[in-house]
């Protein structure tokens, strides 16, 4: 018994100490490293050869879909990715003398038998698809998908991201993406409202706002339009409210009304048109009156 485990002991350490194997564990330990070596080049100047060929596709004159450029270079860059070092996985075990074919045969057989049960990453990696081919959104658009509310930053042909105003992260499964609401396609258009008091002279209000609105265009690149005075909207006892419309690029709409508010307050003070406050009336009862 001692002499068979002294033979085999001996076995093991003749393997362990032959040239054969030290020959091919520094081969195998070369090409590894070479094949990481080649995979990282390959993945960093495939994504800097996308990443420049749709920049200059977004900067031709053309070109009218920034967002979907960009979109899709993201979406390549990640699969140039998974392609590359799953292509390195299979060379690091063929260097290794495992038998690859083997694996994916039996890889194939139980992905098979996953599928079955797999309907839902199917339906994700489809819609998926959808999304970005048909341009529904891309990264960098303001959208709200359900309850999740804010600016994509990454589609993936599984999941999609987005960025919450107040720095939360959705992922949502792109299957389980319904009802979209883009608000970065069209231009925005929004309604300002002030108010100013019947007793204030409306006609010279108006000459004022007319007068600074036509100055507008020049001051924000925003615009796509001069903004329109609409006039009286409503009255409501000595209240008087009235609308000014305009139209920007999308999402650009709020620092314009705010702009707007401002200007307008400012101007309204400076030529003595009275603006509609809230006020406060105190009612009492006379104290020590007789009957």
């Amino acid at each position: 018994m001692e002499e068979n485990k002294k033979k085999l002991m001996e076995r093991y350490w003749d393997k362990l100490t032959s040239e054969e194997l030290w020959d091919h564990v520094i081969d195998a330990s070369i090409e590894i490293v070479l094949i990481l070596l080649a995979s990282w080049l390959a993945v960093r100047l495939g994504k800097k050869f996308i990443k420049k060929v749709f920049l200059i596709r977004m900067r031709s004159p053309l070109n009218h879909s920034e967002r979907r450029q960009r979109t899709i270079a993201r979406l390549l860059q990640s699969v140039i990715s998974y392609v590359v070092y799953f292509s390195a996985i299979i060379g690091i075990l063929s260097s290794l003398n495992i038998k690859v074919a083997g694996l994916l045969a039996g890889a194939g057989i139980v992905g098979l038998a996953i599928g079955f049960g797999a309907q839902s990453l199917v339906k994700d990696v489809i819609t998926g698809f959808f999304i970005i081919f048909e341009d529904q959104f891309g990264v960098g658009d303001y959208i709200k998908i359900n309850a999740a509310e804010g600016t994509v930053v990454e589609i993936g042909l599984r999941t999609t991201k987005i960025n919450g105003a107040t720095g939360e992260q959705f992922i949502i499964p792109n299957g389980a993406i319904g009802e979209v609401v883009n608000y970065s396609v069209n231009n925005s258009k929004i309604f300002i409202d002030l108010q100013m008091t019947t007793a204030a002279d409306f006609g010279k209000a108006e000459a004022v706002i007319n007068k600074y609105l036509e100055t507008l265009p020049t001051l924000h690149k925003e615009l796509i339009t001069t903004p329109v005075f609409l006039g009286v909207q409503n009255v409501k006892g000595t209240e008087v409210t009235i609308r000014i419309a305009a139209e920007t690029l999308p999402q650009q709409q709020y620092g314009v009304a705010r702009t707007i508010r401002r200007d307008v307050t400012k101007l309204f003070e400076e030529n003595n048109i009275p603006m509609a406050y809230p006020k406060m009336m105190f009612y009492g009862k006379d104290e020590g009156r007789s009957e």
